[in-house]
């Protein structure tokens, strides 16, 4: 059995977990099979086992629904471990098309060409990581045009618009920094190891703002009023986790997000260009007319 087919089941019974049916183990069968994989009830109890020591997701019997569950306040976030078995879903998917043709690619248009820069460092990274050793690569800033040689303990792999960053802390500053896995070079993995910082999580400062800079302003309620028909988009693809429509009046839908404001989500606002303005707070609505006003002196 292929690792990607393994991967595939995995993603079934966490699907059908979540869909608050409380399935029994011949339903899981039934379900999986529908997908043309074979499988077992041994089968999926081994998948049940892997799935809670691996990944930290607690699979539990409910004797009076007489099925199965995700008891999410013992489990981890499962959204990381879905994306994960999405991408592996979408691999199989595209393999397929291509063995039943090859002209398949013709048919595809990726979004970005070199999109893949970077993608061979993850291996090592991730070894890197769970092993707690220090990697060391040379790095090119796209704000000064130099490269410059780094050795970093790292914690966290992190993908944002397609591209993929380490985040580690960098060895005799003491500080985070985030680094685009498409300007590394020479990469080398180390025999050293570190001891992680305790009470440092760094997953836990992405959760509160969106993309790159774990910006160390305040929480804020963010109010804006959407355009109804730009309202299925932001459904769709969410400006943040904590989005949520509050009402909706007057051909406009009161959209609240609860985070940390930084520069890619002032970015994101402006990419609903006149589709979307900013309530609150007040502070935001300056800093968008600040470069509104920029904006307007380049034309």
């Amino acid at each position: 059995m292929s690792a990607q087919a393994i991967i595939r089941r995995y993603k079934r019974i966490i699907d059908i977990l979540e869909s608050g049916q409380y399935p029994s183990l011949e339903d899981i069968i039934e379900y999986i099979e529908r997908v043309g994989l074979k499988t077992s009830k041994r089968t999926i109890e081994r998948d049940f086992e892997a799935i809670r020591n691996d990944f930290d997701i607690e699979i539990e019997y409910n004797r009076t629904k007489r099925g199965y569950f995700i008891n999410q306040e013992k489990s981890l976030p499962t959204d990381n471990f879905l994306r994960l078995l999405e991408l592996v879903e979408t691999a199989h998917i595209l393999q397929e098309s291509l063995k039943e043709s090859k002209e398949t690619l013709s048919y595809i248009d990726f979004e970005y060409e070199g999109i893949e820069s970077g993608i061979e460092h993850l291996q090592n990274t991730l070894q890197a990581i769970r092993n707690l050793q220090l990697i060391r690569f040379d790095h090119e800033s796209y704000q000064t045009g130099k490269t410059r040689s780094y050795t970093v303990k790292p914690y966290l792999i992190k993908e944002y618009q397609g591209r993929w960053y380490v985040v580690g802390e960098v060895k005799g500053r003491k500080e985070f920094r985030t680094f685009g896995m498409d300007r590394i070079n020479k990469l080398e993995v180390l025999a050293d190891t570190f001891t992680p910082k305790e009470n440092v999580n760094v997953k836990e400062r992405f959760q509160d703002v969106v993309g790159l800079t774990y910006s160390v302003s305040e929480m804020q309620k963010v109010v804006l009023a959407v355009k109804n028909k730009q309202v299925p988009y932001l459904k769709s693809v969410p400006l943040h986790a904590s989005q949520r429509i509050v009402e909706e009046k007057d051909g406009e839908t009161i959209i609240e997000l609860y985070l940390k404001p930084n520069f890619e989500f002032i970015q994101r606002i402006f990419m609903q260009m006149d589709m979307a303005r900013v309530i609150e707070p007040e502070e935001i609505k300056n800093e968008i007319r600040v470069r509104l006003n920029r904006m307007k002196n380049m034309y």
